[in-house]
């Protein structure tokens, strides 16, 4: 046997032996007769309702991306690495990023496991080139678990990095909203139609905060528990503000005191820590400037100030 069909085979082992580690860990913390029942009979009623929702989507769309994300919805909620508080927490995190699907979890669940097994196949293939360490199957073995671990942790890095900005846009642009609230309370209308009328008019402004606030409207119209649906659109967005604003609104509800007298001081109040934070932000622009400017422009400049006599004196050197 060649060398390299050798290497090609120690490869295959490597992922085989992943693969296997995957199930007999499943099998030793999920499977088995002394699995939980509870939790495969949530996990059956999931997969259930997700097929159920997945059909019916399919036969509204039937583009390729559409297809590739209900085959990884499917492979999410087969998943046996993941237990129903891991999912429920990764739901509260996919809310908290505007994904509000019911397949949004699984697919982000399917998502870190095809990223993993993707990292883990490269690190078995380039392995056997890294200097050194790269000629013992062990070591790469070690790095190839390592490297399936890293790599289902990254999609969600990538997913608090995209829930981080959508929160930053909404902050900066909640001030704005209160003025607008502050103003369609005054006018006589209710806390609902207010909230709606301001989704309405921040959509082309920030259209995560209009999708929190159209939410919200359509529960309160639904439900009619405003305590309720307001802390909902707390839990979702996760911001200080908003708690404040949510805050502010239900005791001014339990109290009977004015609704609007509340949104006017807690505007003011947001207005300024934005303007603080601009300031802030602002101050820290010129230390932050000084390396770009070393490293980037003080170079050109020096180049076309003294680029000049530089030739000039080149030229008398020539000469002589």
């Amino acid at each position: 046997m060649s060398q390299a069909n050798l290497e090609n085979l120690i490869n295959l082992l490597m992922l085989l032996a992943l693969v296997m580690a995957i199930l007999v860990w499943w099998a030793t913390k999920h499977g088995g007769q002394r699995g939980r029942i509870a939790e495969r009979t949530r996990q059956a009623a999931v997969v259930q309702r997700n097929e159920s929702t997945l059909a019916a989507e399919e036969e509204d769309d039937d583009s390729l991306t559409t297809r590739v994300l209900h085959r990884l919805a499917r492979l999410g909620d087969r998943l046996p690495l993941f237990d129903a508080k891991y999912r429920a927490k990764l739901r509260t995190q996919m809310i908290r990023s505007g994904y509000r699907s019911q397949s949004a979890v699984s697919i982000l669940l399917a998502v870190k496991f095809v990223v993993g097994l993707i990292c883990a196949a490269f690190t078995v293939m380039l392995g056997s080139r890294i200097p050194v360490v790269g000629g013992y199957p062990a070591v790469r073995g070690i790095m190839m678990l390592l490297v399936f671990v890293v790599g289902m942790i990254l999609p969600e890095y990538v997913l608090a990095f995209f829930a981080s900005r959508r929160r930053k846009a909404m902050a900066s642009c909640l001030p704005d909203s209160l003025d607008l609230l502050v103003i369609c309370t005054n006018a006589g209308n209710s806390l609902g139609v207010s909230i709606r009328r301001v989704s309405d008019e921040m959509k082309t402004i920030c259209p995560p905060l209009s999708s929190e606030f159209k939410l919200t409207a359509d529960e309160l119209k639904l439900s009619g528990d405003s305590a309720r649906a307001l802390q909902a659109l707390a839990d979702r967005i996760d911001l200080p503000s908003i708690r404040a604003l949510i805050s502010t609104l239900t005791q001014s509800m339990r109290y009977g005191t004015p609704i609007t007298q509340a949104l006017r001081t807690l505007s003011h109040t947001e207005r300024l820590a934005h303007i603080v934070s601009l300031e802030e932000k602002a101050a820290k622009l010129a230390p932050k400037m000084a390396v770009p400017m070393m490293i980037f422009i003080l170079p050109a400049v020096m180049l076309i100030a003294a680029g000049p006599a530089v030739i000039q004196l080149m030229s008398v050197f020539a000469t002589r």
